[in-house]
């Protein structure tokens, strides 16, 4: 860098550091909490004069049942929620193109959209009254239509499918924006060329509207791929219970129940790191994936 450039550009180098700064103390910092992982972590010793074991906790939680349990469930439900949260938004976003009522498409759009700006804690307070297997509205419905009530919430059965369709409900309005966006980036004169050819409004969504966001829908699938071990912490949290932990327990809220709740620091802390280098397997995957297939780059 020249030296005249550098007068120039200092200024933004500067604006750099409150964000290198923050994520050096928030980020990088707690990674020296890692080594928890090869302790017999006591906290009154602290992390520095503890017994060091090595791997011995990754041997026992390679051993336990329950781990091999816990990371299945992760990956389904992560994996349904992936599949949920392609297919929902996308034709969500292909119906809404085909309304020419602009206030009514507003609407719609806002409706949908409103519930990604909403918690956990509310949407759980919200699921709670309409799942309840007494008085919540699904339940009197399906007893209307003459099925069996079903305690949602309760049922090990039920439970991965309901984590699944809410965290769809809750974040597809999101994915239909960015959806809409791409379509509204298409190239008009491909439209008038299919009317000229005799297409209809299907056969303009088969053949234009889905080839042109392809390169899109490819690198939103990709990019996901890499958070399929995070299942969602805040929704499992405030919605699980024992009853439904053989199919509802995922990983991020296993750590929580073994590190904090039954103070096993290093066990939590092991499990934690598993996680963190499958996901930066899967990640660098992803990006490798999307780059071949959807020329995304970082770089």
């Amino acid at each position: 860098m020249s030296r005249r450039n550098w007068r120039l550009e200092w200024p933004l180098h500067l604006m750099l550091v409150p964000g290198l700064m923050a994520a050096l103390i928030f980020s990088y910092g707690p990674m020296v909490g890692i080594v928890i992982a090869f302790e017999n972590f006591i906290p009154v010793k602290g992390i520095f004069h503890s017994e060091w074991v090595g791997f011995e906790h990754f041997k026992y939680i390679y051993h336990l049942s329950e781990t091999r349990d816990v990371l299945r469930n992760t990956v389904f439900i992560g994996f349904m929620k992936i599949v949920g949260g392609l297919f929902a938004p996308l034709i969500t976003a292909l119906l809404l193109n085909e309304i020419r009522i602009k206030y009514f498409k507003r609407s719609v759009q806002t409706i949908i959209y409103m519930p990604h700006f909403l918690s956990w804690v509310i949407m759980a307070g919200i699921l709670l009254d309409v799942l309840s297997p007494t008085s919540g509205i699904m339940n009197q419905f399906l007893a209307w239509l003459g099925f069996d009530k079903v305690f949602f919430l309760g049922n090990d059965k039920w439970f991965p499918y309901v984590l699944a369709g809410t965290d769809v409900l809750k974040e597809f309005g999101f994915g239909t924006v960015v959806y809409l966006a791409a379509i509204t980036a298409v190239n008009p004169s491909l439209y008038e060329a299919a009317v000229l050819d005799g297409a209809d409004r299907w056969k303009q969504t088969l053949h234009v509207t889905i080839p042109a966001i392809f390169p899109v829908t490819i690198l939103l699938t990709t990019l996901a791929l890499g958070n399929v071990l995070n299942a969602g912490f805040d929704q499992v949290y405030n919605l699980y219970s024992p009853a439904v932990y053989s199919t509802g327990d995922i990983l991020d809220t296993y750590v929580y129940r073994i590190g904090l709740a039954s103070a096993q620091y290093g066990v939590a802390t092991a499990v934690g790191l598993f996680k963190s280098v499958i996901s930066l397997i899967l990640i660098s995957l992803s990006y490798i994936a999307a780059y071949r297939f959807a020329n995304y780059r970082i770089f």
